[in-house]
């Protein structure tokens, strides 16, 4: 484990996972290097792309270096996005750490407003900006795709965790030596879901995060991505188990150990295995699941009788009749 004084004060790392992104990845790069800020070092990990991504890649080495920037390459064998990740941990050098998406795009002062605002406040050892989204194709601007939040709250363990705010990789700033401390081995678990939640639910669990509310990073969403691709019934379960598996893991490097605790990470579980459950029409499971979060909750036999219910008329006019009400209800 480095020491804090061997980070490079005011250096910021950047580590890019990248898979089969030779149509995407020079907006990425070229975001990088239209920063206002001067003291970037540029890690980028090749998961074993079989297009034009390496020669892209390779490309871009003259103009970083023409740019001032560090530029450091990795060819990895294809794995997964928290596998290629790792590859590029060990060369972090710079104070503060970001992992923008290799599709995505930083605006001009993204950097350096969010380096200013940590060296403004140096009790804070993260911060986040808002994100925006834009159609891959058109390049238009999309509908908010994750919720917001409460952006007065700095506590986000729990609101990332159960989607109440966003993940968004890119909008997140963390101090290198804080997070190497809580991986002192440079290596977050290896998923074949999820990168983010290894690299920002341990941290938020010990620090707070303050966002700027400004939005200085542009998530492209694609339709072909990873995260937005069909799923089988099959592979969407195997996913929603993988997610279970890294929570488990996520608790296990936090050490959460008391039983409330425990108890909220048990009901996000069930209520996802009762979400799919319901959108595969597997009313069994559902009323399983619902059953289970009973006994963790102890709900009242009201509240687990209307639960039943709705399993039960989810699907027909009456359902459809009641969403509809609770929709014009809430406004």
């Amino acid at each position: 484990m480095k020491r804090q004084e061997e980070f490079v004060k005011g250096k910021v790392s950047i580590v890019t996972p990248v898979f089969n992104g030779e149509a995407y990845l020079p907006q990425m790069l070229d975001s990088v290097l239209a920063q206002t800020y001067q003291h970037v070092e540029m890690i980028l990990v090749d998961d074993g792309s079989t297009d034009g991504t390496p020669r892209i890649a390779e490309r871009y080495r003259e103009k970083f270096e023409t740019r001032g920037y560090e530029y450091r390459l990795i060819q990895a064998s294809h794995k997964n996005a928290s596998a290629a990740i790792n590859q590029g941990l060990p060369y972090v050098r710079g104070e503060f750490l970001i992992w923008p998406d290799s599709d995505d795009v930083l605006e001009p002062e993204s950097i350096e407003k969010r380096v200013a605002f940590l060296q403004k406040n140096p009790t804070y050892n993260c911060v986040r900006s808002l994100p925006y989204y834009f159609d891959a194709e058109t390049g238009g601007s999309m509908e908010r795709g994750e919720r917001q939040g409460d952006l007065s709250d700095e506590a986000l363990f729990w609101n990332i965790l159960e989607a109440k705010t966003y993940v968004s990789c890119g909008c997140y700033m963390l101090r290198s030596h804080c997070f190497f401390a809580i991986y002192q081995d440079r290596h977050i678990p290896e998923y074949e879901v999820g990168q983010n939640f290894q690299m920002l639910l341990p941290f938020m669990y010990h620090h707070k995060c303050p966002t700027i509310r400004e939005k200085l990073y542009g998530v492209c969403v694609r339709r072909d991505s990873h995260s937005r691709k069909a799923l089988t019934e099959t592979e969407e379960g195997n996913r929603y188990a993988g997610f279970e598996d890294l929570i488990d893991d996520i608790a296990a490097i936090c050490e959460i150990n008391d039983q409330e605790s425990k108890n909220r990470i048990m009901r996000w579980k069930l209520g996802r295995r009762c979400n799919l459950s319901l959108k595969y029409d597997r009313k069994e499971r559902a009323i399983k699941a619902i059953w289970q979060m009973h006994k963790v909750e102890g709900s009242k036999g009201t509240k687990l009788i209307e639960a039943f219910l709705w399993v039960f008329i989810r699907n027909t006019w009456m359902g459809r009749v009641l969403r509809q009400a609770l929709k014009l209800f809430k406004g």
